[in-house]
Parts: C-alpha cells; sequence; structure tokens
C-alpha cells in the first residue's frame, strides 16, 4: 500500500466520524447504502473502485472481482490523492463517489480523473448534500462537519459531468426529515410526502452517469464524377487490330 503524503493527510475531514456514530449519520448512510446497494447490484466488469468515505463499504453489493477504496485515510486499499488517481486511463469500469466533491478543493480535477481512468461506457455515481433542502438550510447556522462543506447543487454538477462527455440520468433524492436529533423518529411522514410533493428537496441525492465516447465516423471525399467521353468506351482490341 502506498504511503500517506502531507496533502491526503489533509483530505481527512474533522468530524466525520463522529457524525457516522450519530443518529442523523446513520440516517443518512443508511438510505444511501440501501440505494447504492440497488444501483451497482447489476454493473459488471473487472475493476470498480470507491473514492472516498472509506468507513462504509458502497461496493458490497456488486460482483465485480476487483473492487477497492481509494483516498487520504481509513480503511483504504489505496492511498492517494484524488486529484491525481494512480490508475492506468481507461481501466476502471465502476467508481463510487460518495460526498467528495462538496469536501475538495478541486472537485473538477477529481471528476476530470474519473474520466480519466474509467472506461468506455464505464458508470460513475456521485452521492451529494442538497443545497435546496432543510440539510443546505442549516448549514449556514453550524461548522462542524457535514455542514463545513460546500454543498453543490445537482444541476451544477450535472453540467460539470456532461461537459466531460456523460451522459447523467435525472438522480434520485432521499433523506426529507430535517437534520435534529433523531431524523427519524417524529419525522417519518415526511419521507413519503418528500418524495411526493417535493421530489428534488431531500437532504442528499444520487446520480447515475454514463461515460460515452462517440465512435468516429469516416468520411469518405467526394469525388467528383466526370462523364466519361465516348471514345473512352471503345473496347481495346479494336485499337490493337488498326493495323491490320
Amino acid at each position: 500500500m502506498a504511503e500517506l503524503s502531507g496533502d491526503a493527510h489533509r483530505m481527512s475531514i474533522p468530524g466525520l466520524d463522529a457524525w457516522l456514530a450519530s443518529a442523523q449519520g446513520r440516517y443518512v448512510l443508511g438510505w444511501e447504502q440501501r440505494e447504492l446497494d440497488a444501483a451497482v447490484a447489476d454493473v459488471f466488469g473487472f475493476n470498480a473502485l470507491q473514492l472516498g468515505l472509506p468507513q462504509c463499504d458502497f461496493l458490497r453489493a456488486n460482483r465485480i472481482p476487483l473492487r477497492r477504496k481509494a483516498g487520504g485515510s481509513g480503511p483504504i486499499d489505496v492511498a492517494c490523492e484524488l486529484t491525481a488517481l494512480p490508475f492506468a486511463s481507461q481501466s476502471t469500469d465502476l467508481i463510487v463517489l460518495p460526498h467528495v466533491l462538496e469536501f475538495a478543493d478541486d472537485p473538477h480535477q477529481i471528476l476530470r480523473e474519473v474520466e480519466r481512468v474509467l472506461i468506455p461506457e464505464g458508470q460513475l455515481i456521485v452521492v451529494g448534500f442538497n443545497p435546496f433542502s432543510l440539510w443546505g438550510l442549516k448549514r449556514r447556522r453550524d461548522a462542524g462537519f457535514p455542514w463545513n462543506g460546500g454543498y453543490l447543487p445537482q444541476v451544477r454538477v450535472r453540467d460539470w459531468l456532461k461537459l466531460l462527455g456523460f451522459e447523467v440520468d435525472r438522480g434520485r433524492h432521499g433523506c426529507y426529515a430535517p437534520p435534529c436529533e433523531q431524523p427519524q423518529r417524529h419525522w417519518h411522514w415526511l419521507e413519503n410526502a418528500g418524495r411526493r410533493w417535493w421530489p428534488f428537496c431531500g437532504g442528499i441525492y444520487i446520480l447515475r452517469a454514463i461515460k460515452r465516447t462517440h465512435a468516429m465516423r469516416l468520411i469518405a471525399p467526394a469525388w467528383r464524377r466526370k462523364p466519361l467521353r465516348a471514345k473512352a468506351l471503345r473496347p481495346i482490341a479494336n485499337k490493337e487490330g488498326h493495323g491490320h
């Protein structure tokens, strides 16, 4: 396993482990785990990567033989900076990116690296906090994790992915209960109501994208077709027998 550099050490997020153990963290990760289990179950290939949040196994339902976690700290298989992935270009079939972009200094470069290492038709799944939600409102008043992230609107992430040549689906939202101490105990009814009445206001969104590579199309030159003159149609034998 690669040795962690100073930059990689700084990629760990203070307060992450404590929040994951809280009622809010269990609520969010429970929904994400169920959604990602379903999303990755039918993705096939040879190599799969989870970049970020190594405390959770978001590839557990996938049947790709080589599944690895990469990042700067935690229970990872490959220690690296996500802006410079140590993997060959077009070598990976599936990448899961949970809560990385909103806490990264250069999310654009991370997506560029993801596009580089994915095979053509490879799949990317992005998980993020929705700024247009009750969770997004709370981050204006709190400074700890996860409220200190730069929450990215789903529309912006979709635009970035499209510029890189990805085809992006509509995505899914979840976690409509407010971010209180016990979000599921008294607010369970909000899950069904949110999905029905304000589906894009869930605290979390998941986007699935496919790397499209447009095939090259050879265009034949438009040769000018000149009509053949009558003398060019005479058989060669006539020319050879002219002196007989």
